[in-house]
């Protein structure tokens, strides 16, 4: 198991977390101005909701919690991911992300790491939304180039 070191050394069957956390209203809008999501759901009011791909942040803060070495010697290249969203997240819920390592893999001379995050409401664990998230570590050091 890798988890409590750097990020590039996570291995099949890792898990991270759960972390807690409340969403906030600041973050949902602060995030969707960033990414130019100007619709009324995510930026006006007491009522706005989660954008899908907030999840990314998610990721983040698992591997902040899991990895606290840091991202390590090998950079990630955000790859390919998948969102299920299962119903709406409104601001000021609590949730509870974890993480699970599904597959690391060697293709074409580079490494791939698949992780699978899960979003659920703490209250009763409730599925929220599902996320798949694969990256390619660097394949080659600039020392071996």
């Amino acid at each position: 198991m890798a988890t409590g070191k750097y990020v590039s050394d996570l291995e099949e069957g890792d898990r991270l977390g759960p972390v807690d956390y409340t969403l906030s209203a600041f973050v949902i809008r602060e995030y969707a101005h960033t990414v130019e999501m100007h619709q009324p759901c995510f930026q006006d009011g007491d009522a706005i909701t989660m954008p899908p791909t907030l999840v990314h942040l998610d990721k983040l803060r698992l591997y902040r919690h899991a990895c606290p070495m840091g991202t390590g010697p090998d950079a990630r290249i955000h790859y390919e991911y998948d969102c299920e969203v299962f119903m709406p997240i409104p601001a000021g819920t609590e949730l509870s992300v974890s993480g699970f390592v599904n597959r690391r893999y060697q293709k074409k001379g580079r490494t791939y790491v698949e992780l699978t995050i899960d979003l659920k409401r703490r209250s009763d664990g409730v599925l929220m939304i599902r996320y798949r998230d694969t990256v390619i570590l660097a394949f080659q050091r600039a020392e071996a180039a």
